[in-house]
Protein backbone atom coordinates (compact mmCIF):
# COMPACT_ATOMS: atom_id res chain seq x y z
CA UNK A 1 0.00 0.00 0.00
CA UNK A 2 2.85 2.55 0.58
CA UNK A 3 3.46 2.38 -3.33
CA UNK A 4 0.61 3.91 -4.44
CA UNK A 5 1.09 6.74 -1.94
CA UNK A 6 5.04 7.01 -3.77
CA UNK A 7 3.48 6.55 -7.22
CA UNK A 8 1.69 9.72 -6.97
CA UNK A 9 4.04 11.72 -5.24
CA UNK A 10 6.31 10.31 -8.09
CA UNK A 11 3.68 11.46 -10.92
CA UNK A 12 3.08 14.67 -8.93
CA UNK A 13 7.47 15.38 -10.20
CA UNK A 14 7.46 14.52 -13.03
CA UNK A 15 4.25 16.46 -13.78
CA UNK A 16 6.10 19.24 -12.18
CA UNK A 17 8.99 19.04 -14.16
CA UNK A 18 7.63 18.72 -17.46
CA UNK A 19 5.93 21.95 -16.74
CA UNK A 20 9.37 23.38 -16.11
CA UNK A 21 10.68 22.15 -18.76
CA UNK A 22 7.90 23.55 -21.00
CA UNK A 23 8.12 27.16 -19.64
CA UNK A 24 11.66 26.66 -20.27
CA UNK A 25 11.29 26.51 -24.22
CA UNK A 26 8.68 28.77 -24.60
CA UNK A 27 9.11 31.38 -27.31
CA UNK A 28 10.05 34.51 -26.14
CA UNK A 29 7.06 37.22 -25.78
CA UNK A 30 7.41 39.60 -28.72
CA UNK A 31 5.24 42.60 -30.19
CA UNK A 32 5.98 45.06 -32.89
CA UNK A 33 4.99 48.16 -33.67
CA UNK A 34 4.76 50.03 -37.12
CA UNK A 35 5.69 53.48 -37.08
CA UNK A 36 3.44 55.86 -39.45
CA UNK A 37 4.36 59.37 -40.46
CA UNK A 38 2.49 62.42 -38.41
CA UNK A 39 1.00 64.90 -40.48
CA UNK A 40 3.72 66.67 -42.41
CA UNK A 41 6.67 64.24 -41.99
CA UNK A 42 8.03 61.30 -43.83
CA UNK A 43 9.31 59.32 -40.22
CA UNK A 44 8.27 55.59 -40.61
CA UNK A 45 9.33 52.16 -39.45
CA UNK A 46 9.25 49.07 -37.74
CA UNK A 47 10.31 48.16 -33.97
CA UNK A 48 10.25 44.62 -32.65
CA UNK A 49 9.99 44.06 -28.80
CA UNK A 50 11.30 40.26 -27.63
CA UNK A 51 11.71 39.56 -23.59
CA UNK A 52 15.21 37.87 -23.39
CA UNK A 53 15.40 36.56 -19.84
CA UNK A 54 13.55 39.56 -17.39
CA UNK A 55 14.60 42.14 -20.51
CA UNK A 56 13.37 43.32 -23.25
CA UNK A 57 15.37 43.47 -26.66
CA UNK A 58 14.39 46.41 -28.54
CA UNK A 59 15.34 46.15 -32.34
CA UNK A 60 14.47 49.71 -34.54
CA UNK A 61 14.73 50.29 -38.29
CA UNK A 62 13.72 53.30 -38.58
CA UNK A 63 14.09 56.16 -42.00
CA UNK A 64 12.88 59.47 -43.12
CA UNK A 65 14.79 61.19 -39.91
CA UNK A 66 17.12 63.90 -40.00
CA UNK A 67 20.64 62.95 -41.41
CA UNK A 68 23.71 62.28 -38.74
CA UNK A 69 21.23 63.74 -36.17
CA UNK A 70 19.73 61.92 -32.78
CA UNK A 71 16.09 61.67 -32.08
CA UNK A 72 14.22 60.83 -28.85
CA UNK A 73 12.18 57.59 -28.96
CA UNK A 74 9.71 56.57 -26.05
CA UNK A 75 7.04 54.31 -25.25
CA UNK A 76 4.19 56.71 -24.27
CA UNK A 77 1.33 55.62 -22.38
CA UNK A 78 -1.75 55.40 -24.70
CA UNK A 79 -1.73 53.33 -27.88
CA UNK A 80 -3.44 56.41 -30.14
CA UNK A 81 -1.73 57.96 -32.98
CA UNK A 82 -5.35 59.75 -34.37
CA UNK A 83 -3.83 63.21 -33.77
CA UNK A 84 -2.12 64.81 -36.83
CA UNK A 85 0.84 65.29 -34.30
CA UNK A 86 0.19 62.54 -32.18
CA UNK A 87 -0.29 64.33 -29.00
CA UNK A 88 -3.10 61.40 -28.56
CA UNK A 89 -0.10 58.75 -27.28
CA UNK A 90 0.33 60.75 -24.28
CA UNK A 91 3.09 61.49 -22.24
CA UNK A 92 5.54 58.87 -21.77
CA UNK A 93 4.69 55.30 -20.31
CA UNK A 94 5.74 56.08 -16.68
CA UNK A 95 3.21 53.53 -14.55
CA UNK A 96 6.27 53.48 -11.62
CA UNK A 97 6.00 57.53 -11.45
CA UNK A 98 10.09 58.02 -11.63
CA UNK A 99 11.80 61.06 -13.22
CA UNK A 100 12.58 61.01 -16.80
CA UNK A 101 16.32 59.86 -17.62
CA UNK A 102 18.72 57.91 -19.40
CA UNK A 103 17.92 53.73 -19.20
CA UNK A 104 21.57 53.27 -18.43
CA UNK A 105 23.61 53.45 -14.96
CA UNK A 106 22.13 54.26 -11.65
CA UNK A 107 19.58 57.33 -12.28
CA UNK A 108 16.16 56.12 -12.58
CA UNK A 109 13.65 56.58 -15.37
CA UNK A 110 10.32 56.12 -17.01
CA UNK A 111 9.92 53.12 -18.69
CA UNK A 112 9.04 54.39 -21.14
CA UNK A 113 12.42 55.93 -22.09
CA UNK A 114 14.67 54.45 -24.31
CA UNK A 115 17.93 55.59 -26.03
CA UNK A 116 17.84 58.52 -28.63
CA UNK A 117 18.23 56.78 -32.53
CA UNK A 118 20.88 58.17 -34.11
CA UNK A 119 20.35 58.65 -38.77
CA UNK A 120 22.99 57.74 -40.85
CA UNK A 121 24.04 60.26 -43.34
CA UNK A 122 20.91 58.62 -45.49
CA UNK A 123 18.64 59.48 -42.45
CA UNK A 124 18.17 55.77 -41.68
CA UNK A 125 18.61 54.31 -38.05
CA UNK A 126 19.23 50.95 -36.99
CA UNK A 127 19.17 50.31 -33.18
CA UNK A 128 19.23 47.50 -30.98
CA UNK A 129 19.69 47.85 -27.25
CA UNK A 130 18.21 45.85 -23.67
CA UNK A 131 15.71 46.95 -21.42
CA UNK A 132 15.15 46.28 -17.83
CA UNK A 133 12.15 48.02 -16.97
CA UNK A 134 9.67 47.02 -19.61
CA UNK A 135 7.73 43.41 -20.36
CA UNK A 136 5.42 42.30 -22.95
CA UNK A 137 2.10 40.82 -22.13
CA UNK A 138 2.13 41.24 -18.19
CA UNK A 139 3.29 43.53 -15.19
CA UNK A 140 3.25 47.24 -14.61
CA UNK A 141 5.77 47.68 -17.58
CA UNK A 142 4.03 46.13 -20.02
CA UNK A 143 4.10 47.72 -23.35
CA UNK A 144 1.38 46.05 -25.14
CA UNK A 145 -1.10 48.47 -26.74
CA UNK A 146 0.91 51.64 -25.76
CA UNK A 147 2.42 54.08 -28.27
CA UNK A 148 5.87 54.58 -29.68
CA UNK A 149 7.04 58.13 -30.99
CA UNK A 150 10.23 59.31 -32.68
CA UNK A 151 11.01 63.02 -32.12
CA UNK A 152 12.29 65.46 -33.92
CA UNK A 153 15.27 66.76 -31.54
CA UNK A 154 17.30 64.29 -29.37
CA UNK A 155 15.96 63.53 -25.59
CA UNK A 156 18.52 65.41 -23.64
CA UNK A 157 17.13 62.73 -20.76
CA UNK A 158 17.57 65.53 -18.22
CA UNK A 159 14.68 68.37 -19.01
CA UNK A 160 11.50 66.96 -16.81
CA UNK A 161 9.05 65.43 -17.77
CA UNK A 162 10.27 63.98 -21.41
CA UNK A 163 13.82 65.51 -22.40
CA UNK A 164 13.17 68.32 -24.57
CA UNK A 165 12.84 66.44 -27.16
CA UNK A 166 10.63 68.12 -29.46
CA UNK A 167 7.73 67.03 -31.94
CA UNK A 168 6.75 63.70 -32.80
CA UNK A 169 7.69 63.23 -36.30
CA UNK A 170 6.15 59.26 -36.02
CA UNK A 171 3.86 57.06 -33.71
CA UNK A 172 2.20 53.65 -33.52
CA UNK A 173 0.41 51.70 -31.56
CA UNK A 174 2.68 48.17 -30.16
CA UNK A 175 0.89 45.29 -30.67
CA UNK A 176 1.89 41.55 -29.69
CA UNK A 177 3.79 39.71 -32.92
Amino acid sequence: MQSIPRLILSCAALAGLAACGHQATQAPARAVAELKPTAGNLTSGTVVFETHGDQVMVTAKVRGLVPNQEHGFHVHEKGDCSAPDATSAGGHFNPTAKPHGHKSGSGEHHVGDMPNLRADANGMANASFHLDKMSIGSGPGDILGRGLIVHAKPDDYTSQPVGNAGARLACAVITKG
